[in-house]
């Protein structure tokens, strides 16, 4: 290839005859211009024509008297360090675990990756992990199961926090006394895979036994705040109105009654291709029961609405189907979009919607100042080095709860494969913003959005199978 002299421009500079040699590597005359700017090669973004030159080959158009554009700003000159500079290779694992800013992973046990995806979505919840780290073993009958997956689980999450691969044998063995379905072991003694979505029911439902919920601060304004008998119900605990009635009989009176959840399911089906309507489907049902008015069987309509949201909602969809003949849950594949920020105010009663209103419309009035100020933030300060301070998402009666009806997807627990008792089971994370990381047993790698949005289904990629949806924070302006 041939070499061309070219006109460079930076800023305000315009450096003119800078050899280009194209039968050298591009990084060489990535230092070239270093020498002239002072821009370090990784710092630098070189264009022409629009084409942004890479590293590792030329894709540039260049002939003479090209004009080539510099993007970048120079640093100061880093002093020598006071301590020695430690290479990757030569750190231990904890070491290398914070050099590289990635959370702790989780050893598989043998086919426990079920339960490894399931602890990583959990710790998604800082509540939770301040609720194990205040638990204490003060009035729990200590031999019971659920004192024991209670305390694993706060044992793990501390040693997680560490940085290092944490090997969680101890929260294993409690979950198989508390469900010996776990135990169960294959021809070979190795432990068979299980459903990560009924390991996720266990943990909570222990917990839901152990962890206090958490009480609120006196308020004048509040003198009947709401009661939870526990954390898990605090914070992951949901209430259905479920209301019957029939109109084949108008005068008989509608029956009201409520029904407590941990997690909302999305029901799949031809028609269903959003979470939204896989969620909606199952709301309304029709059934036949006998008419105490009418003396005789009549059809009924059974409606759940909402009516209360909990902080953390938990969205189960139902990939596994058991089929008699092969004596497995046979997974469906349909590809159902999911969204990265969900509205929930139309699974709710209208007494309901009516209370998220006020909350709302904060959001509403924040988006439009936000448009308004369009405020650039200082150069060099990244987003999550700015300190924001946020608005309650709770109501004042009721800590735990969600005052708006909106949410942020924080994790989620993928399956691949094609039955619930075989596959993988991995957990995707978010980090902040648009980073998440994703939780192959002692694997951690950082992903971006893109990914998550591609585990909606349709293949033998990972599928999504549990979402983990977190209040969505009002920013205080």
């Amino acid at each position: 290839m041939p070499s061309f002299k070219v006109k460079v421009k930076w800023g305000r500079e315009l450096f003119t005859d800078i050899d280009v040699n194209t039968d050298e590597d591009p990084i060489l005359f990535k230092a070239q211009l270093f020498a002239l700017t002072g821009v370090e090669p990784e710092r630098q973004k070189v264009m022409c024509k629009g084409g942004i030159l890479k590293n590792e080959q030329w894709n540039l158009q260049l002939k003479d008297g090209a004009v080539v554009l510099l993007l970048g700003s120079k640093e100061d000159v880093p002093e020598v360090p006071t301590t020695p500079i430690k290479f990757i290779e030569d750190m231990n694992e904890a070491e290398t675990a914070t050099a590289m800013r990635l959370p702790a992973g989780l050893t598989n046990l043998g086919n426990t990756c079920y339960m490894n995806a399931t602890i990583q979505c959990l710790k998604a919840v800082p509540e939770l992990r301040d609720a194990l780290s205040n638990f204490t073993s003060e009035g729990s009958d200590t031999l019971s199961t659920a004192f024991s997956i209670s305390s694993g689980m706060k044992s793990v999450f501390a040693q997680m926090d560490k940085g290092a691969t944490v090997t969680p044998i101890v929260l294993l063995q409690a979950l198989h006394r508390a469900s010996p379905q776990f135990a169960q072991t294959g021809e070979n003694g190795t432990y068979r895979q299980q459903d990560a979505n009924e390991c996720w029911s266990e943990i909570l439902k222990m917990l839901q036994q152990k962890l206090l919920p958490i009480r609120q601060e006196p308020s004048k304004n509040i003198t009947q705040k709401t009661q939870h008998g526990s954390f898990i119900e605090q914070f992951f605990g949901g209430t259905f109105e479920v209301k019957m009635s029939t109109e084949e009989a108008p005068e008989e009176t509608a029956t009201v009654t409520t029904e407590n959840f941990l997690q909302l399911s999305c029901f799949i089906s031809m028609e269903v291709k959003y979470m939204q309507s896989g969620l909606k489907s199952k709301m309304m049902e029709s059934l036949v029961k006998k008419s105490e008015t009418l003396g005789r069987d009549a059809r009924y309509i059974r409606t759940y609405l909402v009516s209360r949201l909990p902080a953390y909602l938990t969205v189960q969809f139902v990939r596994f189907q058991y089929k008699g003949k092969e004596g497995i849950n046979a997974k469906v594949l349909k590809d159902i979009k999911f969204p990265i920020d969900f509205d929930a105010f139309e699974l709710c009663t209208p007494e309901l919607q009516q209370k998220l209103c006020p909350m709302r419309s904060k959001f509403k009035d924040l988006e439009d100042k936000t448009m308004e100020l369009a405020t650039p933030k200082p150069y060099g300060v990244k987003e999550e080095d700015i300190e924001k301070k946020y608005e309650q998402f709770w109501f004042d009666d009721d800590l735990g709860s969600n005052n708006s009806g909106y949410y942020t997807l924080q994790a989620v627990l993928t399956h691949k494969g094609r039955s619930s008792s075989s596959g993988h089971y991995v957990a995707w994370v978010r980090s902040n913003g648009d980073s998440w990381f994703k939780f192959d047993d002692d694997e951690v790698t950082s992903v971006a959005t893109d990914e998550i949005l591609r585990l909606s289904g349709g293949g033998d990629w990972h599928c999504a199978y549990v979402l983990l949806y977190g209040p969505k924070r009002l920013e205080k302006l």
